[in-house]
Order: C-alpha cells, then sequence, then structure tokens
C-alpha cells in the first residue's frame, strides 16, 4: 500500500498560532490525512513564544495514541511537526479517557477543539457514549472560558447540528494567581456508524429584525467575594442603559478565591434563539483601585463590548464564528453563518453607538444559487476575524471537497461518515 505524501502546511498563515495547529490536527485525525507543519505558532512573540506549548502536545500526544499514528516533533517549543494517523474515528474501542493538559496555564477548552470532531465520528454499533476528563486551566488567558464553553459552543452546536456533549466542572483554576490543577468532564454522544453531521435547521433562514429582539442576557460573574455588590450594581446599570427593558438573570456567582482573579460572562439570548457571548478576564493593573472602581472597569468593558457585537447584526459572535468553521467543514449539506462587520462609531474609547434599534439592517443573507461567487481557498478569505478566515483555509486543506461561496459566508460540508469497516 502507497504511503500518503504529508500535507505541508505553514504554520505562518493567517493567525499563525495554535488554532491552525488543533483544526490541522483534528482534521488530519478525522480523515487519517499525514500532515506536516513547519513555523509553528511563528506569529506568536514574547512570552507566548513560538512552537508548541503544552497544552498542544496533550492534544496531539491524545489523537497519536488514538489513531496509532506516527509522530516527529511532538515536544515542548517544536517548531515543526509531523503527524502521520492511521486509524479513523470508529476504530476507537476505549470509552473513557484522561487528558492532562500540563498546568493551569495550559487550557482544557483549546484540548476540546482539538479532539472534539474525531470523537463526534467515533460511534460503535452499541451507541456508547464517551467519558473525557481534562486537567488543565479552565479560565485562561487567549482562550474560551469554561463557562463559553458551557453557555455559548457547546449549546450552539446542539441546536444548529444536534451533537450531545454533557459537562461538568469538576474543578476551576486559573492563569492568574497561585497555580492550581483544575479539571472539567465531558460525556460525548457521537454519531452513529455511517451517520453524518447534519444541521438542524434550513441554512436560509431569513435573518429579520426578530432575530435581534433580546430575551434576557445572563451573566456569569467569578470575583473575590468583596465584588460582588459591587459588580452586579455596576453590571445591572450598564446593561439597563445599553439594552433598556431587556431581563438580567445573574446565572452564576463565584467567590475566586484571590484578588487578581477577576473575570465576567454576558450571554444575549434573542426571541428566536439566537445567542451571543462577550467576556473579560481582568488582566490590568488593580493597584490602588477599589472594589467600585475595578467593578466598574470590568462591567463597562465587557458590556460595551455585548452592545458592539449584538450592533454588528451577525448570527453568532466573534469568537462563536471561527469556532464553528470545523464543524461547517465536516458536515453534510449546506451551513451559513454569516456576521457583518463592526459599527464605525463603535471604536471611540468608552463610547458605544447611541442606539441599537430595528434600524440596523442584519448582514446581507446569502442569496439563491445564481448569485452564489464561489471563493478561492488558497490563502485565509472571506469576512471575519482572522481567526475565522484562518480557520476556513485550514478547513479547506485538510478537506478539499469543501466550498465556499459568497466570501466565506455559505459553506457546503463535505458529508464525511465513518462505516465501522473503514
Amino acid at each position: 500500500m502507497k504511503l500518503k505524501k504529508p500535507l505541508q502546511l505553514d504554520g505562518r498563515t493567517g493567525e499563525g498560532g495554535g488554532q491552525l495547529v488543533r483544526i490541522a490536527c483534528a482534521l488530519a485525525a478525522v480523515r487519517s490525512q499525514p500532515i506536516r507543519i513547519n513555523h509553528v505558532r511563528a506569529n506568536r512573540e514574547g512570552k507566548r513564544g513560538g512552537g508548541l506549548k503544552a497544552q498542544h502536545v496533550a492534544a496531539i500526544q491524545w489523537l497519536v495514541e488514538n489513531t496509532e499514528a506516527e509522530v516527529d516533533g511532538i515536544a515542548v517549543g517544536s517548531q515543526t511537526i509531523e503527524f502521520r494517523p492511521s486509524l479513523p474515528p470508529t476504530a476507537l474501542k476505549q470509552r473513557k479517557f484522561n487528558i492532562t493538559a500540563g498546568s493551569s496555564a495550559s487550557s482544557t477548552t483549546l484540548i476540546v477543539q482539538a479532539v472534539l470532531p474525531y470523537l463526534l465520528f467515533a460511534g460503535n454499533e452499541n451507541g456508547e457514549p464517551i467519558e473525557l476528563e481534562i486537567d488543565g486551566g479552565t479560565n485562561c488567558s487567549f482562550s474560551i472560558s469554561y463557562e463559553y464553553l458551557d453557555q455559548v459552543l457547546l449549546p450552539t452546536l446542539q441546536d444548529r447540528f444536534g451533537t450531545v456533549v454533557e459537562r461538568q466542572l469538576k474543578k476551576r483554576s486559573w492563569t492568574m494567581g497561585p497555580l492550581t490543577q483544575g479539571s472539567i468532564w465531558l460525556r460525548i454522544h457521537p454519531l452513529r456508524p455511517g451517520q453524518s453531521l447534519k444541521l438542524q435547521q434550513p441554512w436560509d433562514r431569513p435573518i429579520t429584525a426578530e432575530d435581534f429582539k433580546l430575551k434576557r442576557i445572563n451573566a456569569s460573574i467569578l470575583v473575590p467575594y468583596a465584588l460582588k455588590e459591587h459588580m452586579e450594581r455596576a453590571l445591572v446599570n450598564d446593561l439597563d442603559r445599553l439594552f433598556p427593558g431587556v431581563d438580567v438573570n445573574f446565572l452564576a456567582f463565584e467567590d475566586s478565591g484571590h484578588e487578581a482573579r477577576m473575570y465576567a460572562l454576558l450571554v444575549a439570548h434573542s426571541e428566536t434563539g439566537l445567542r451571543w457571548g462577550r467576556d473579560y478576564l481582568y488582566d490590568k493593573s488593580r493597584k490602588k483601585k477599589s472594589p467600585e472602581t475595578l467593578s466598574s472597569e470590568i462591567s463597562r468593558k465587557v458590556c460595551k463590548d455585548l452592545f458592539e457585537e449584538i450592533s454588528v447584526r451577525g448570527v453568532v459572535d466573534e469568537y462563536l464564528q471561527d469556532q464553528l468553521v470545523i464543524f461547517q467543514a465536516l458536515a453534510d449539506g449546506r451551513s451559513s453563518f454569516p456576521r457583518g462587520a463592526k459599527p464605525a462609531d463603535a471604536d471611540a474609547d468608552g463610547g458605544v453607538p447611541d442606539d441599537l434599534d430595528s434600524s440596523n439592517e442584519p448582514p446581507d443573507h446569502p442569496k439563491p444559487e445564481r448569485s452564489m461567487r464561489k471563493d478561492k481557498t488558497d490563502k485565509p478569505f472571506g469576512e471575519g476575524s482572522t481567526h475565522t478566515t484562518t480557520a476556513r483555509w485550514v478547513a479547506s486543506e485538510l478537506l478539499p471537497t469543501v466550498q465556499w461561496f459568497n466570501k466565506g459566508s455559505i459553506c457546503d460540508g463535505t458529508g464525511i461518515s465513518f462505516s465501522l469497516d473503514t
């Protein structure tokens, strides 16, 4: 049997960071496609450095072991990695796993992004779920939090693609304050053998002003207890000013246990089931700042970001859009998660647009096929953040039959599936 030639990827392309590595390795594992990534995370400078981090090594090592892959360059700091998986997802026999990310600075949620696509296709004839426990950080810089995973990403995957992932935060850990090891638990219900991932709603459902009428905003606050009342008061005042008449539900409060640990997540829910999340892990100097000042600063930042996000009139938020790309590419059929441009008046420091009414039109909705324009995929493309455009490029490299149209706003997925004898 002739060995496949590794697909060559330049790790400096687009966002040039860990996301490129995670998506490439995830799709390589799903497809049993050998890849070689050069200049790994070369666009990351300073403390974030280049090369593989502990969380990348942990995720790739798990994929190596469970696909019986050959691998070169799997070490912290490695600038080049070659990954040659051989077993498809349906070959996975074990149903319980543990991955240790390394430290509280290593994000558990980023490991989820790397291994979840493979696990979704690892169904067996008995329909058994897969349990996964990941030890590492739950609230880390430069990654989504467990709260965002729990309240935004996984619910959206269930609503849009029917994926069911039960989850539990077993122990929290932070990159701020004393370092401790955290843990999350997931129970993934994979697709049955022969099934493909499918969009649960019509891809071309019209987007109207009704989609942006808010039903409620859920707030989660993780701060020292001394800030609790100040944070609640600041959020209520800021949200009432920006979203008058919208119910605010304080979904969670937790004493973060250290003055350096301050985090807030807001998730807006529309009357039609859309959701947008914005959060803030405080990373500025807190010296000589009173609880009132800190609370006001955090609230103003996260409320302003949420307001601007919804002003864009997209059906997903900025971070959700790039995380859905891999599932769009793998799915059977057409999907669309358009997101417009940031309002021109939303850049002034401390300021927000004056109004959020229905006069702000939703982004252009995908038109019928006769007006669809096929995108070139030889480099990062389309609308959205650099992470989103890079994700589309990586997915297109690993899944050559995927097609994108109208600046990445429409995806015709590959419809990949696996039988038990694959």
